[in-house]
């Protein structure tokens, strides 16, 4: 068996692609796996640490730029595809995946001409360019969350979005730190957020004032911002554990009782999985506001409380973590709401309805 998985340039786009691929690996053995997605820097780094191939294209995106880099865009598609396409055909899958980005449009368009069955998967409750212009060609579109776009019924699945293995295995590893200290997850997404970074950093005296210092910060900064945050913090003599990135969310995550976050789709459903409350602080500039309509929905569903970063300041905020650490019992509810939106078995259904669109093919090739 071999699939190809095409996507990435963030971790939101790069982890549900991972829980598929390893997926796959665990039900088929022998099973290769050859990634198409971006050349940066965070895609080589993760990826490496799993048994995949990889391999790039030359793309641009187009969403959010200019009109002279839209037309630089639209120029090199073709080529793109006619890239993707010598990849496909040595490569020989059975299925292509794709799960976001604009690397992922030509790889599918080269998949369609060649006749691979394709699926796509979208994290977000407002779909992607990449996603909405492919997904009357694909076989199969996966949504993680109740999507606004109405993409063909007949063959839209609501599978949830896929966790990373080391994630699910880490449910019920959450455990209560002796003494009462509350433990406060920050997480700005894979490429940080520096104003998270900044509203955090002006809540956190006055937080750990309140509560007597019975509190631990775990940061995850982003590159740009790593030395001022950590500057910050030691300014206020407070004990915090702080990196650009965790490569291991899954001991992060059970050492955390309320998360102060972006709202990622990706990074909701592994919170959701692990049943941890969040503040969210959704990115204002996100194409078509996507993380506000993904925060919206766990807020709606009692699982988070959700801001807009015009409307908090570090005080604000400061109130709004005392609250709900000095409350236990609405941390304790917000965590079962978690819980009953979580799907920790998405990647299984995927794989599923991936299997079966295989095995059609197959069955009329013979």
């Amino acid at each position: 068996m071999r699939i190809v998985v095409t996507g990435g340039g963030t971790g939101g786009h790069l982890f549900p692609g991972i829980a598929l691929a390893t997926g796959m690996q665990e039900r088929i053995p022998g099973c290769r796996v050859l990634f198409i997605g971006t050349s940066r820097h965070l895609d080589r780094e993760t990826l490496a640490r799993y048994d995949f191939a990889l391999e790039t294209i030359h793309c641009l995106g187009l969403k959010g730029m200019g009109l002279l880099h839209r037309l630089r865009s639209l120029l090199q598609l073709p080529f793109a595809v006619r890239e993707a396409a010598v990849i496909l055909r040595r490569f020989r899958p059975q299925l292509v995946f794709g799960v976001g980005g604009y690397v992922t449009g030509p790889v599918l368009l080269a998949a369609r001409v060649l006749g691979i069955p394709l699926c796509i998967h979208e994290q977000n409750s407002v779909p992607g360019l990449a996603n909405r212009v492919v997904s009357r060609l694909a076989d199969r579109i996966f949504l993680s969350i109740p999507c606004a776009c109405p993409f063909p019924q007949h063959k839209t699945v609501l599978a949830g979005n896929p966790v990373r293995r080391e994630i699910r295995e880490a449910v019920g590893t959450r455990t209560p730190v002796s003494g009462g200290e509350s433990r406060i997850l920050i997480l700005g997404g894979s490429q940080g957020a520096h104003r998270v970074n900044m509203l955090v950093t002006e809540a956190a005296g006055r937080v750990s004032e309140q509560l007597g210092g019975r509190v631990r910060f775990t940061h995850q900064t982003g590159r740009a911002d790593l030395e001022e945050v950590r500057a910050r913090y030691d300014r206020l003599r407070l004990q915090a554990e702080v990196k650009d990135f965790f490569a291991d969310m899954a001991q992060v995550y059970s050492q955390a009782d309320l998360v102060v976050s972006r709202a990622g789709a990706t990074t909701l459903a592994e919170l959701a999985v692990m049943g941890l409350p969040a503040i969210l602080l959704p990115y204002p500039y996100a194409a078509d506001n996507h993380q506000q309509s993904n925060g919206a929905y766990y807020e709606q569903g009692g699982a988070a409380r959700m801001f807009r970063e015009q409307d908090i300041d570090g005080e604000k905020l400061a109130g709004e973590i005392l609250h709900l650490v000095e409350n236990p019992e609405t941390l304790h509810q917000m965590s079962g709401r978690m819980k009953e939106l979580a799907k920790p078995d998405a990647a299984e259904r995927i794989i599923d309805e991936c299997l079966q669109l295989i095995e059609r093919k197959r069955g009329r090739q013979a």
